[in-house]
C-alpha cells in the first residue's frame, strides 16, 4: 500500500479506532510547528494523552508466536478474538499495512517491533552498538490531562553521539506494536508549563527534510513550502527515541 493511501486510510479510520486504542488527532504528536516558533515564552495548544493506557506490552516469546502479516489476518483476528468487522480489525488491517509499506525516503531502516526485545535489538543493529539508551517525553502529573495551553519555558538542543536515532512510536493494535525506523532529525529537549500546573520535559524532533508526500498538508497549513524551513513535532509520551551512550 502506497504511504499516501495509508495515511488518507488512517485519517478515515481513526474515529473508529478511537475509542478502542486512545488514538486522539489532536494529540501532542499530531501538532505540527515551525521552528521559529519554538522559544522561550512562545504559546501554544496541546493535548499529552495518557501514556501506556492502552495495549500490553508482550513478552518477546509470546509475540513471536503470535503471526504478523497481511496475509494472516483471518489467523490473526482469531488467535485475538476479534470480530472481523470491528474497529480493532480495522486497526490490525491498517497497522499491518503500514508495517509492510516500503520505507520513506531517507530512510534506512525500519522495522515494526512487536515487543521490547525486538524494539531494543532494532535499535541496537541500526546504531551498530548494544550500548543504547532511549529517551521519552515526561510530565509531571499522571493520568488524563486536558487539552491546554503550555508556555515554552526552555529549549536545549539533545547532543546526539553519530547523529542518528531511531524514533519507536506506538501504533494502534491489539497489544503493543511500535514502528520504528531511522532519522537524523535535529532534537531538542522543550521544558513546557500547562495551564493547569502540568510540567512537561518534551522530546522534539525538527525535520529537514520531510517527505512532500505526507505532510504537505502540513506545510500548506503552515504556509511554507515542502522542505523550505524545519518543521518539528513534540513527541508523545508512548514514543522512545534511541541513541548511542
Amino acid at each position: 500500500m502506497a504511504r499516501s493511501l495509508a495515511a488518507l486510510l488512517l485519517l478515515l479510520i481513526a474515529p473508529v479506532i478511537a475509542s478502542a486504542y486512545l488514538y486522539q488527532e489532536d494529540s501532542v504528536g499530531s501538532a505540527f510547528f515551525l521552528k521559529n516558533d519554538l522559544y522561550p515564552g512562545s504559546r501554544m495548544t496541546l493535548h499529552f494523552t495518557h501514556a501506556d493506557a492502552g495495549a500490553t506490552v508482550l513478552p518477546g516469546g509470546r509475540a513471536d508466536s503470535i503471526p504478523f502479516s497481511s496475509a494472516k489476518i483471518p489467523e490473526i483476528l482469531s488467535r485475538l478474538s476479534v470480530p472481523a468487522g470491528s474497529p480493532a480489525a480495522a486497526a490490525i488491517r491498517f497497522t499491518l499495512a503500514e508495517c509492510e509499506a516500503p520505507p520513506l525516503a531517507g530512510v534506512v531502516a525500519q522495522r515494526c517491533a512487536t515487543s521490547f526485545e525486538s524494539m531494543v535489538d532494532f535499535a541496537a543493529s541500526s546504531l551498530g552498538t548494544r550500548e543504547v539508551r532511549a529517551m521519552k517525553t515526561k510530565l509531571s502529573k499522571e493520568g488524563a490531562i486536558p487539552r491546554q495551553a503550555y508556555m515554552v519555558e526552555s529549549v536545549r538542543p539533545l547532543p546526539v553521539a553519530g547523529r542518528d536515532m531511531v524514533a519507536c512510536h506506538c501504533m494502534p493494535y491489539p497489544y503493543a506494536v511500535f514502528g520504528c525506523h531511522t532519522t537524523t532529525a535535529a532534537v531538542y529537549t522543550v521544558i513546557l508549563a500547562g495551564a493547569d500546573g502540568t510540567k512537561a520535559e518534551a522530546l522534539t524532533a525538527c525535520h529537514a527534510d520531510a517527505t512532500p508526500g505526507i505532510f504537505w498538508p502540513t506545510y500548506k497549513k503552515l504556509g511554507v513550502a515542502p522542505g523550505s524551513v524545519p518543521v518539528c513535532h513534540f513527541l508523545p509520551q508512548d514514543s522512545m527515541l534511541w541513541m548511542r551512550n
